[in-house]
């Protein structure tokens, strides 16, 4: 008999992920800031919580997809977060991207209350979520790891146990870094190509399948030259996890040079009020410079 699952956080990747839940035929309950998310899952069987408090009540497993370490902190620790509602034997999956130090500090505080926690931070942006082809790195105690597994695989296609509490965290920063310096790359290389007169089209159809390929260049790269930046993952929360990489690396006393480089190259978007805009958009930032665009 399956558990009954909680989840907070109704963004752009949390939707999906309910979504998938719903479809696999798991028993939800939701609860979401903003209220009004709740109601098509509502409509279609899930349960509506008034709190996470209240989510953590009836729930034996609860899953958080929130924005930033202190959205994560607030609806755990919170006056009505989960460690109010939880009791002994419950499980905690934060599947958010937040600081590796916080995430072992709340296990901490859940594990005095006899309540397990698994750091299971995700990628592969708004498709990968509605699609159920995430990929999902997680720390935590293997047991853990095993129970959630039922859950991870409706979410996910690409499951790996990374390590100790915090250790989902660390790999997901590593595969921030990976995913904007593949971006700034593909920016180049579209640029380098327009500037060449080629067509665009064409030259992703000769590079994507080869040495230079990558997901990045694939699946954002027809997007850049069809000149669409909806965000499968935004600007202002891809700065929110290079902030968080820039700072663990100066304390690690690890160069991270051009993550840094990219950082600055979306402060200059988010200048421009441009925040909202995916993170694909870092290649306006060079559009800029050179006076050119790559578009079809």
């Amino acid at each position: 008999m399956s558990e009954k699952i909680g989840f907070i956080g109704l963004g752009i990747m949390g939707r999906g992920m309910v979504d998938n839940l719903m479809k696999a035929g798991f028993d939800v309950t939701v609860w979401n800031r903003t209220a009004s998310r709740m109601a098509p899952f509502v409509e279609r069987g899930a349960s509506a919580a008034a709190s996470p408090k209240a989510a953590a009540e009836t729930c034996d497993i609860i899953i958080i997809c929130v924005s930033d370490t202190p959205d994560v902190e607030a609806v755990i620790l919170g006056e009505d977060g989960v460690i109010h509602g939880a009791s002994a034997g419950d499980l905690v999956i934060d599947m958010s991207t937040i600081n590796p130090v916080n995430t072992v500090e709340i296990a901490r505080q859940l594990k005095a209350k006899g309540v397990s926690m698994l750091d299971a931070p995700i990628s592969g942006g708004s498709e990968g979520a509605a699609n159920g082809t995430l990929s999902i790195m997680i720390g935590g105690d293997e047991a853990d790891v095993a129970r959630a597994n039922p859950y991870f695989e409706a979410m996910g296609s690409t499951i790996t146990h990374v390590g100790e509490q915090g250790a989902g965290q660390t790999v997901k920063l590593a595969n921030q870094i990976l995913c904007v310096v593949n971006m700034l790359a593909a920016s180049e290389a579209l640029l380098f190509a327009q500037a060449g007169g080629v067509n665009l089209e064409k030259m992703l159809a000769a590079v994507t399948g080869g040495a230079a390929g990558s997901w990045m260049l694939a699946n954002r790269g027809p997007q850049v030259i069809s000149d669409y930046w909806e965000p499968g993952f935004s600007i202002d929360l891809q700065q929110k996890d290079l902030r968080l990489v820039l700072g663990a690396a100066d304390k690690m006393g690890v160069p991270v040079i051009a993550t840094a480089l990219c950082f600055n190259l979306y402060r200059t978007l988010q200048a421009h009020g441009l925040g909202g805009d995916g993170n694909h958009s870092i290649i306006k930032a060079l559009e800029a410079m050179a006076g050119i665009q790559a578009r079809l």
